[in-house]
């Protein structure tokens, strides 16, 4: 995983400095502390009329050409609501509303460190299902016919959105 050598600010190469016990990236000319703090995604999780959970193909990494639920990282101008809505048009062309809040969790994800995982279930209000943006392919699949699964968090999502519905009676530890 690279990490940053350069200030953002003023260009000077940065140190690694403990500040409370902890290791920061430091800059000595902008006598500023350079946090790296855990990057904000969402994730859908979007049933059809008969009960088939949505899922995109990833078209690339990670885990390229796996299965996972709709949804990427917040942009900085956005709530979490409106970007999980947003990354569900954008990747299957499906418009949506939100229901509400299913957990979220915390991964460490190979490019970026730690990841915050807000997953949301979504009603379906229109739109035509293709696959957009960063996704291979998008279709529905019953809940007891799930693929492999690319994401333990998205897994985990799965499971806690729709244990009430008695299909998963295992828990991924």
């Amino acid at each position: 995983m690279k990490v940053k050598t350069f200030c953002p600010y003023c260009g000077e190469k940065v140190i690694e400095k403990s500040f409370g016990g902890r290791n920061h990236r430091y800059c000595r000319n902008c006598d500023r502390i350079h946090y790296e703090n855990p990057l904000p995604a969402t994730a859908a999780l979007v049933l059809n009329h008969r009960n088939q959970l949505l899922l995109v193909k990833r078209l690339i990494e990670p885990a390229k050409g796996k299965w996972c639920l709709p949804g990427g990282f917040i942009e900085i101008d956005e709530t979490i609501e409106e970007a999980v809505l947003r990354e569900l048009k954008e990747e299957t062309g499906i418009i949506g509303e939100i229901e509400g809040l299913v957990d979220f969790f915390s991964q460490m994800g190979q490019h970026y460190r730690a990841i915050l995982i807000f997953g949301y279930k979504v009603k379906i209000l229109g739109g035509e299902l293709k696959a957009g943006d960063d996704a291979e392919d998008a279709g529905f699949f019953g809940l007891d016919a799930l693929p492999p699964i690319a994401f333990l968090s998205h897994q985990r999502l799965i499971e806690k959105g729709f244990d009430d519905m008695g299909i998963f009676n295992q828990v991924i530890q």
